[in-house]
């Protein structure tokens, strides 16, 4: 994504749910992206994640990332607000989402991917951070969301 701007959102999801409905209610009404991607594109990418927790991801970050910098930041992911302006590497393609997605696309896929990860279990390896309990898993992803949600705001909104 882009680097930390004043206009981004600060939140902090407790469930899945509470995720869901944020991007409900945005899309319902008039809202705006202060990053590189636009609100489609964020509610695509999550649902990739979602779903690369159960299907795999199809890379792993290098050895030396994953045995002696994954351990000691692993519980940083799983329960502190994400730093943006991470770049994802080549090999993560696949979950960069495509340029025109729509907003009610990437809704429709955000759907489909939470109501899969409620009625399977997330047991891929996170790329960098290998094997995780679904309930890391399930923070991991609130973590994330509250990332890429906090780029869209509704329009009048004062933060």
């Amino acid at each position: 994504m882009t680097t930390v701007l004043k206009e981004r959102r600060t939140l902090h999801y407790e469930s899945l749910d509470n995720f869901s409905q944020d991007a409900e209610t945005l899309a319902a009404g008039k809202y705006e992206t202060v990053g590189s991607w636009s609100y489609g594109q964020i509610l695509t990418h999550l649902a990739k994640t979602l779903n690369a927790s159960i299907d795999g991801f199809g890379f792993k970050a290098p050895w030396l990332v994953r045995t002696l910098i994954a351990p000691v930041m692993k519980g940083r992911f799983l329960n502190k607000p994400m730093p943006s302006g991470f770049k994802l590497p080549k090999n993560a393609a696949a979950l960069i989402p495509p340029d025109g997605v729509t907003t009610d696309e990437g809704l429709a896929a955000l759907r489909k991917a939470l109501a899969r990860f409620a009625d399977e279990t997330p047991g891929a390896a996170h790329p960098f951070m290998g094997k995780m309990t679904p309930t890391e898993w399930r923070h991991l992803h609130l973590r994330h969301a509250e990332l890429h949600m906090s780029f869209v705001h509704a329009v009048g909104e004062s933060e």
